[in-house]
């Protein structure tokens, strides 16, 4: 393990109050207004909460159905990112299932010709580098304002499934990031590593999940977005009611010479927090992912508390009490 020298309190301030975690919190008004919405009928399996909506096809097989909207200052920094990582943003959700994406479609709202151009672009590269189609979709072209939304639609096997619900007291924490990647240049709180890597290197990075998920490793999973690694834990730690020490010092980062406050609030292109009920189980997720090219290790450990706790050396701060604060308030 590295030594690391941070002041905790402040640390945990800073994550707590970083913008990618704030704006989650909005989610509970909504999902209160919409009540038992998602378990209408009798296909849901899984819905609010979770990475992609699982669904009932047959004895044997989910249909996953995710949506991601642009955060706006990805899309101001640089349109062309924008409309790539909503390709990226959406299949990371379907593989943090277990799952393989089918297709996408998506929503473009600008009266910007260009801007509209360099969306399409970036999609259309995002395409030819996951190997999703984007099968259609919808143009607002009179809007007084800029917006990309993109969803996806995916499969995975009925016994294969990794829900973000279902984490226990004893569980080990993984943290999986490809870390041979970049800072994007045009939007800092981007690690760039799928535009390093081929067609085949991503597909071989996102079927870890697929093998993971296939076999029954994993108690609970999820994409690192945009609140950031631990903002990520904080969310599948309160959709499990659960809580978690976290040793900072064990969280893979790059070696470069930038603050771990800013590494953790990044978003990578290949990442996942997960947790897994034993330790044979953790050491085959991190051998799994470690021959993708993806460094992984175990970082922690769940409990009880509802609190997520990072420590370091004899240090220890709390980074969200969920006994008293919500992130997306859906548990």
């Amino acid at each position: 393990m590295r030594e690391m020298s941070v002041n905790l309190e402040s640390l945990a301030e800073e994550l707590r109050n970083f913008e990618g975690v704030k704006r989650k919190s909005a989610i509970k008004d909504l999902v209160k207004t919409l009540g038992n919405a998602d378990m209408m009928g009798s296909k849901t399996v899984a819905g609010f909460g979770e990475d992609a909506a699982v669904l009932k096809v047959d004895d044997d097989n989910f249909i996953l159905l995710a949506i991601d909207g642009i955060w706006g200052k990805l899309l101001n920094a640089d349109p062309w990112w924008a409309g790539y990582c909503a390709v990226l943003v959406n299949v990371n959700d379907i593989a943090a299932m277990g799952g393989t994406p089918l297709a996408m479609v998506n929503l473009t709202s600008t009266q910007k010709k260009n801007l509209c151009s360099e969306l399409g672009r970036g999609m259309c590269e995002g395409v030819k580098k996951f190997g999703v189609p984007m099968v259609g979709g919808h143009l607002h072209p009179d809007t007084a304002y800029d917006a990309l939304d993109v969803g996806v639609v995916g499969t995975v096997k009925r016994d294969s499934v990794i829900l973000s619900s279902g984490a226990r007291r004893g569980d080990k924490v993984i943290v999986a990031v490809d870390l041979d990647g970049r800072i994007y240049p045009k939007y800092n709180l981007a690690w760039d590593n799928t535009t390093l890597r081929s067609s085949a290197e991503i597909k071989k990075q996102l079927n870890t999940m697929v093998e993971i998920g296939e076999k029954k490793l994993a108690t609970a999973g999820k994409d690192i977005s945009n609140p950031g690694t631990l903002g990520t834990l904080g969310m599948l730690l309160e959709s499990s009611g659960v809580g978690a020490q976290v040793e900072l010092e064990r969280i893979p980062m790059p070696d470069l010479d930038i603050s771990i406050g800013h590494w953790l609030k990044m978003y990578p292109g290949t990442g996942f927090v997960l947790t897994v009920g034993d330790t044979d189980s953790g050491r085959e997720c991190i051998n799994i992912f470690e021959a993708a090219g993806v460094t992984a290790a175990v970082v922690g450990e769940i409990d009880a508390s509802k609190k997520l706790v990072i420590r370091n050396g004899g240090d220890k701060a709390t980074v969200f009490d969920l006994n008293q604060e919500i992130i997306t308030g859906i548990t």
